[in-house]
């Protein structure tokens, strides 16, 4: 099965979409989660396509060869749910299944959330859906007293971005193996020691990983020296903006098509 790639214009963004199947098949849309891109999905997308789907993963709003806006307040959870909506319309499909891991999961909910006329079904991977709390995570750890979390951590723009683009290559290595079911217990990058920075608990494997080979890790590093951290990580630096957003049902009201707003998840 070939995988092509093409850029489309969506919500104000060129983005990079990988493809695979035929067109006039039913669609089924990819979105990855941090820090990762259209590659994650790969083996996905071959198999799919085979069993009958046209399929696509796109880069993410500010990952790969998708654009990364400067403003951080352009990656709310409603420009990317804009974002997949206008790339379903733009695909000429009039219905999509969507699915989304990490970061992607939330994307694929509001898809179905605001749009349960264009998505047909959801699946999210390794995040679940949980409806918003009475106050938004990040102030929630704040009166918990938490102060080491690595949602914290990624607050400050420019903190993370230059430390894992010290060495991109080793930064990957370490947060994939770290995060794995092959980390040591005791490792990752959950939490934070205090005054420490996210790769001090991480550690790089000392043997080679079935699940990621050289060459993986080789793509993986040339995409995000190509286009940075900075663009995934403000998706988490729109938390407490997310939390205050319209409610799915107000938000498709008031939204107007191909707006450079975040109400373009309704174009």
């Amino acid at each position: 099965m070939t995988i092509t790639f093409s850029h489309h214009q969506v919500n104000g963004i060129r983005m990079r979409v990988a493809e695979a199947g035929e067109a006039g098949q039913p669609l089924v849309v990819f979105c990855h989660g941090w820090p990762e891109s259209w590659y994650s999905w790969r083996h996905q997308l071959e198999a799919v396509a085979a069993a009958g789907f046209r399929v696509v993963a796109p880069d993410m709003r500010g990952y790969g060869d998708t654009e990364a806006p400067a403003d951080v307040a352009s990656y709310t959870i409603l420009h990317l749910v804009g974002d997949i909506v206008e790339l379903v319309h733009t695909l000429g499909a009039t219905q999509a299944v969507v699915v989304g891991h990490d970061w992607g999961a939330p994307v694929a909910w509001h898809c179905a959330l605001l749009r349960p006329d264009l998505f047909r079904a959801v699946a999210g991977m390794s995040v679940p859906y949980a409806p918003p709390g009475r106050v938004d995570l990040l102030t929630s750890l704040d009166k918990g007293g938490i102060k080491t979390f690595y949602m914290q951590y990624f607050q400050a723009p420019g903190v993370a971005e230059a430390e894992l683009e010290r060495d991109v290559r080793d930064s990957l290595r370490r947060l994939y193996f770290s995060a794995s079911g092959d980390g040591p217990e005791g490792k990752g990058f959950s939490v934070l020691a205090p005054g420490k920075g996210m790769l001090d608990n991480t550690v790089a494997p000392d043997r080679p990983l079935p699940w990621l080979t050289e060459a993986d890790l080789d793509h993986y590093t040339g995409e995000f020296q190509r286009a940075g951290f900075r663009g995934g990580l403000n998706w988490y630096r729109n938390l407490r903006r997310n939390w205050g957003s319209p409610c799915p049902g107000a938000a498709a009201r008031s939204a107007s098509p191909r707006s450079s707003s975040p109400a373009s998840a309704t174009a």
